[in-house]
């Protein structure tokens, strides 16, 4: 690998970073006779991972960080004055192969800035794909950046030979995005997710009818949301994640917290860190939504429009209705079971399938995986009463048991007294 190559490795690797739109799953395309690669991590797949923790098996790179935009919270605007580099078509599928032949990476995460016209930058992201599955053979992992205003032929082309594309909203209210980059609209984004949503129920017919027909995006769609860059509140974040949910083919939102990384531009807010515990409970919010059976309005509503950042969204909504608890783990339904602190789905399934045989008690239920130091106060069992429970010591009681250490310890010897030495953790 020559030095210029290397030198345009460093530069693009780097703009990369900020898209956190990335994740191998939803998809499973085996190695074939003669082929190189799969979806599916074995021997050899090395991870890296990003500075905030984010783990990285892909070879996440852009085809170029020239752009026609200026977006304010995008380090790659055209206004700033910082190293460019392109890769040539070639280059960048040499340079896959070589990395997975190196074990080095699964597969590519390939996004670009807008350069000429959103048609002529996404026909070269479909070159690249395009080349490595037909004249390399590469049965590897490949998630592309579909480009906002591209043409339903490119992006439909695009989904032919990619596992997965992703079109990211940014911004969720069309009005900050017009504050922050006015030369972009929530059409333009809207757009491709429509014609992915599309060609994947045409291609899910004419799967029906030739079982051998190619697959249209096997893993679907995802989009990102910058939280923290304007204010927006979760409440409006979440309902345009649940309404993107709908779609069939939206696999996932992500949510990437702000990073302060254009300082001097005094539309954005001047954040020391990215809002790291928001990012995270958004993400807990969208894990109810998906897999918990909340709605938006459950989680937040015009009272809460914010999440709480000390305690988790489904802690949260526990503590603001009491009167839901306590819930007989031995009796509940399913559906009840999962709205409980510290019980997940795989839990509330093990609870239902294991209860038909015997009552459950503590010893049952933790083998089983339930959180009892945060579902004891929610719940009874066999040896666990009623008088423990939310009811009996206040949601406020139990938030402050909840709470991470060390501050829970001064408020557990507050509650011992208000309860007169009752009422305790253990």
């Amino acid at each position: 690998m020559n030095e210029n190559i290397l030198a345009k490795l460093k530069i693009l690797t780097e703009s990369a970073k900020y898209d956190v739109s990335c994740a191998s799953s939803g998809t499973v395309r085996s190695n074939t006779q003669g082929g190189l690669g799969n979806t599916v991590g074995g021997l050899g797949i090395c991870h890296s991972f990003a500075e905030d923790g984010r783990c990285i098996s892909l070879l996440k790179v852009m085809l170029t960080n020239h752009c026609i935009y200026d977006c304010a919270y995008c380090v790659n605007r055209r206004s700033n004055d910082l190293p460019r580099a392109t890769f040539a078509v070639s280059e960048l599928v040499e340079l896959t192969i070589e990395f997975y032949r190196r074990n080095y990476i699964e597969g590519l995460f390939l996004s670009s800035g807008v350069v000429r016209h959103p048609d002529y930058t996404m026909e070269r992201l479909v070159r690249v794909a395009k080349d490595l599955r037909e004249q390399h053979r590469f049965n590897g992992y490949i998630h592309l950046k579909s480009i906002p205003g591209a043409s339903r032929e490119l992006v439909n082309e695009a989904a032919r030979y990619a596992d997965r594309l992703s079109v990211n909203v940014e911004i969720a209210k069309e009005e900050n995005l017009k504050l922050l980059a006015p030369e972009k609209d929530h059409q333009s984004v809207f757009a491709p997710m429509r014609y992915i949503q599309q060609g994947a129920l045409e291609n899910k017919e004419e799967r029906q009818k030739f079982r051998h027909a190619p697959r249209f995006a096997p893993g679907g769609q995802s989009t990102q949301v910058i939280v923290g860059a304007t204010p927006e509140s979760d409440k409006e974040i979440l309902r345009l994640s649940a309404s993107l949910y709908t779609h069939p083919s939206m696999k996932r939102v992500y949510y990437s917290g702000y990073i302060s990384v254009n300082t001097y531009d005094k539309r954005l807010p001047a954040l020391k860190q990215p809002p790291l515990v928001r990012e995270n409970r958004l993400y807990q919010a969208d894990w109810l939504l998906r897999f918990y059976q909340f709605t938006v309005d459950e989680i937040v509503d015009d009272t809460y429009p914010d999440l709480d950042l000390e305690i988790d969204p489904k802690l949260a909504w526990a503590l603001r209705h009491p009167e839901q608890f306590p819930v007989d783990v031995n009796t509940a339904e399913y559906e009840t079971l999962l709205r409980v602190p510290g019980i997940g789905v795989k839990s509330a399934r093990m609870i239902v399938a294991s209860r038909r045989f015997s009552r459950l008690g503590q010893y049952e239920l933790k083998k089983i995986g339930v959180v009892l130091k945060k579902a004891r106060y929610f719940i009874t069992c066999k040896e666990l009463s009623a008088m423990t429970t939310v009811n009996e010591l206040s949601p406020q009681g139990v938030r402050r048991l909840l709470l991470p250490q060390p501050k829970r310890r001064a408020d557990e010897r507050q509650l011992m007294l208000d309860f007169g030495g009752g009422g305790t953790a253990e």
